[in-house]
């Protein structure tokens, strides 16, 4: 009789998890034709998308007092801007979709969640690739720029240089510290979302990471200096943002804390009323 429960037991959890498979592989076809799509429409627009990532170095070299009407960059082997459009392609196409993805993964994660942890999931849903969004402007619109006006003031060149050294970005490289920069800023915007989902779920408390700050600074220069090319003005200008976002991070935390007790408090005193009511 043993063995035929056992059994009984196997068959029941087989078409549930079955389910769940299906519904899995249904979620990645969608996530992956999207990703595939977006992919194909970046490639075809690879060479005007990389165009418009070269503006912030047009913008640097005015700065610089070197404007020119067009900026140079080439490239080294015949099959490397090949290989860079398929990277830009590539990375246009996970930013593009993106929203798919994360649409598939909460609709594959949700059925399993209560309404209330739907209802709290979903803010973050929303402000996760807003952050991003503003993460990569802000390198675009600023950071590369001054990475670019960094690099160019090293070069030698004019009629009183003795040796005439100039700046000529290979279209990979160029491509390689864009993304790294947006990468890496559009990531470390996400840490408001990051503590605040672990204040929510109890794992973190806002006066951890206060009582954490002097290393959490610490680690911000030395992820800064992993992350970002080896000059100051990229360390120090993902650094500065991370320890503000930090700070962001224990005032979300804060008022994360501040709601569970005012909703623990409304608890109580609703409870303490049921209680007076039944006594009388």
């Amino acid at each position: 009789m043993s063995a035929t429960n056992e059994e009984d037991e196997v068959e029941k959890s087989a078409a549930p998890l079955l389910e769940h498979l299906i519904e899995l592989r249904t979620r990645l076809m969608w996530a992956i034709g999207a990703f595939f799509i977006a992919f194909l429409v970046c490639f075809f627009f690879a060479k005007q998308i990389f165009n418009l990532l070269v503006i912030p170095f047009q913008w640097a070299t005015e700065w610089a007092g070197l404007a020119t009407d067009k900026v140079d960059l080439i490239y080294t082997a015949p099959q490397e801007f090949f290989f860079t459009q398929i990277k830009l392609a590539m990375f246009g196409g996970i930013v593009l979709a993106f929203p798919m993805i994360a649409t598939q993964i909460y609709k594959f994660v949700a059925p399993g969640l209560y309404r209330n942890e739907r209802m709290a999931f979903l803010p973050f849903l929303i402000a996760s690739p807003i952050l991003f969004l503003i993460g990569a402007a802000l390198v675009y619109f600023f950071f590369t720029p001054m990475v670019m006006w960094f690099f160019l003031s090293m070069q030698q060149v004019g009629p009183d240089a003795e040796v005439q050294i100039s700046l000529l970005p290979r279209v990979s490289e160029y491509l390689s510290l864009i993304m790294t920069l947006i990468l890496s800023f559009g990531l470390v915007f996400q840490l408001p979302v990051v503590t605040t989902l672990l204040a929510k779920t109890g794992l973190l408390t806002s006066e951890a990471l206060a009582g954490k700050r002097k290393v959490a600074i610490v680690v911000a220069f030395v992820v800064a200096a992993v992350l970002t090319p080896p000059d100051p003005v990229s360390q120090i200008g993902l650094a500065l943002p991370t320890i503000l976002l930090y700070e962001i991070g224990i005032w979300c935390a804060r008022m994360v804390e501040r709601k569970r007790a005012e909703e623990a408090k409304t608890a109580e005193e609703a409870s303490d009323e049921v209680d007076d009511g039944a006594a009388s």
